[in-house]
């Protein structure tokens, strides 16, 4: 079992980027958080409660029987993140408390500004996690991977440089996203096609129904060829 911490900029970020790899990660037994950094609000049809109800039922929906996915918020305001000692601080001690081994942020290149310093809060956290001489709760720790999935505001092709297999997981996937009812079913309703879309694509590139796509600037070791699609 492994402690998992997945970082979104909103709620919904890291159902659209990576939902289907929470709920396979989950279904492993893993120990998955989803840290919002931001309520999300304001948004045209949304509010703070109502998101966070969306949010919670979200997190149900990708979570299997016996290990239920955990969400908390982080605080930081919505459109107005920003990078600082503070926020790399709150984010290290939700890195300590989880003791997270993996972490999951967005890519690092975007169209949002709340995607581009959450990412480079979540970099540089990483490593304020692992110091000593630092007043932070919890005991210190690397996370020995960092992975970046694509909830991007780019209209352009993703680069992974490794997929997951999600095709069990797509069906969960996408009622989790429409689980953010006043996001992607009252408004946006396309947004949804695209990322089932999307996910078959990426599926194609392993020659199975749906993948999700991440990136890593550390290479990943493998043990052997067992663990390949091939």
């Amino acid at each position: 079992m492994v402690n998992v911490l997945v970082v979104g900029p909103h709620p919904d970020d890291q159902e659209a980027g990576m939902g289907g790899t929470v709920a396979r990660l989950a279904a492993e037994g893993h120990n998955i958080l989803l840290l919002d950094v931001t309520n999300g609000e304001p948004t045209p049809l949304g509010d703070p409660e109502t998101r966070a109800k969306e949010a919670a039922r979200a997190a149900e929906i990708l979570s299997p029987p016996g290990n239920p996915i955990r969400r908390r918020m982080l605080g930081l305001p919505n459109r107005f993140v920003e990078h600082s000692i503070e926020a790399r601080h709150a984010m290290a001690g939700v890195i300590r408390e989880h003791q997270a081994q993996v972490i999951f942020t967005p890519f690092f290149e975007d169209a949002h500004p709340d995607h581009l310093a959450v990412t480079r809060i979540v970099e540089d956290a990483r490593f304020d996690a692992k110091l000593r001489k630092i007043d932070l709760l919890g005991d210190p720790i690397y996370p020995r991977w960092l992975f970046y999935y694509y909830a991007t505001h780019l209209r352009w092709v993703a680069n992974p440089n490794f997929l997951i297999d999600i095709t069990d997981y797509l069906d969960r996937k996408l009622e989790a996203i429409r689980a953010y009812d006043t996001q992607f079913v009252q408004a946006n309703a396309h947004v949804v096609e695209w990322i089932e879309a999307g996910s078959k694509y990426m599926g194609s590139r392993l020659g199975v129904p749906a993948a999700e796509g991440f990136y890593t600037k550390e290479p990943i070791g493998l043990a052997g060829l067992t663990g390949l699609v091939i």
